[in-house]
Formats: structure tokens, sequence, C-alpha cells
């Protein structure tokens, strides 16, 4: 087996950590170390960074400090793992706004905009990557992804994701999870250790 490098984004916005999306990380990285992959993690919630206010902003000042070891790890990553709850249908604004964050020109889309023109994905810069979106929510999951099309979901998966040249981007979502008790937490966490033994 191919041996990556992965990155776990960890993007639940609770810096305590604690909950099922930060259990489902642990194993994750588990089985992807066992397996002889590298892995990092970067925890969105222990970052300092300001929102970004304007396009001007984002495309003409600096990518604030606390988050240059964040991109640093981007650049190095093959593989992306994404976690986070759903919060009112989408990630958590916190995990958006680092996201809105790193993906700055120069670094997500290469040349300046007069060369991207009206067509930025042929100027992607993260190509050669791939990713696995992990969302865990309250209401079953084939309500959100079958009532709910996943929108915010397919948002990150296509508009960012995708825009950026990532891919192929999976997706697993995690319903109902309070009412998971311990045996549905262990399901899961052997699905994510499975998941990282493959880094798929």
């Amino acid at each position: 087996m191919e041996r990556r490098r992965i990155l776990i984004l960890q993007g639940h916005p609770d810096p305590d950590g604690g909950h099922l999306g930060h259990a489902l990380a642990q194993a994750y990285a588990e089985g992807a170390l066992a397996a002889g992959h590298e892995v990092r993690t970067v925890t969105v919630a222990k970052l300092d960074f300001p929102l970004l206010r304007s396009q001007h902003a984002w495309e003409h000042t600096p990518l604030p400090a606390g988050l240059q070891a964040a991109q640093d790890d981007i650049a190095w990553a093959q593989h992306l793992v994404i976690l986070f709850p759903l919060w009112l249908g989408d990630m958590p604004a916190l995990l958006k706004g680092f996201l809105e964050q790193v993906a700055r020109p120069g670094f997500a889309f290469t040349g300046d905009a007069a060369e991207r023109g009206s067509n930025p994905f042929i100027h992607q810069g993260l190509k050669g990557r791939s990713a696995r979106i992990v969302v865990t929510m309250g209401m079953p999951a084939w309500v959100y992804r079958w009532v709910f099309r996943a929108r915010g979901v397919g948002l990150l998966k296509r508009n960012i994701l995708g825009f950026v040249g990532i891919s192929p981007v999976r997706d697993t979502l995690i319903g109902e999870v309070d009412r998971l008790g311990e045996a549905g937490v262990r399901k899961w966490q052997g699905r994510l250790r499975a998941f990282g033994v493959r880094a798929g």
C-alpha cells in the first residue's frame, strides 16, 4: 500500500474537545498511523485568526501569522480529512472562516486575478489532493442527504474543495448522534479507523 501524507482538519469549534468528532478523528489517525501513513492534525478551535470582511483583504492582506503553519500543513498533505458537526445545515462559522482565510490567491489559486480571468479552474492551486468530509448531526443522515440534499456538504465539496482542485472528495454522514450509544460510537470509530488504514 502506498504511504500517504494525511492532514486531519478538526472543525469542531469547541476547543475543549471531548465530542464525537474528536473520537472519530483519533480513530482515523490510529488507523492511518498503524498502516504507515504520515499524519498531522490542525484543530481550528485552537487557532487565533480574524474573519475576512472584504475581497480586498482576501486578495491583498497577508495571511494571519497564526494560520501559516496550518496552510503549510495543507500544502504538505496528499489527503485531507475534514470533520465537523452540522450546525444550521452547514459547517460551523469558525471552520468556514478558517477556509476563507487559508484559501488565498497564490496558494489555493495560482497567478493573479488578471491571469485567472473568468476561468479560475485552470489555475487551481491544490490539485493532486483528495479529501474525505465527516459530518455528525442530530437528524437522521438519510434525511439530510435525501430531503435536504446535503446542501452544506455539497457546497463544501464543489464550491470550496473542488474549486481549488481537490478531487475526489468523499463524504461520511453520521446521523442521530445522541442515540448512538457506546456500541454505535465504537462502530463508527471502527469505520473511521478503516478509512485511515487505506487513507481514504
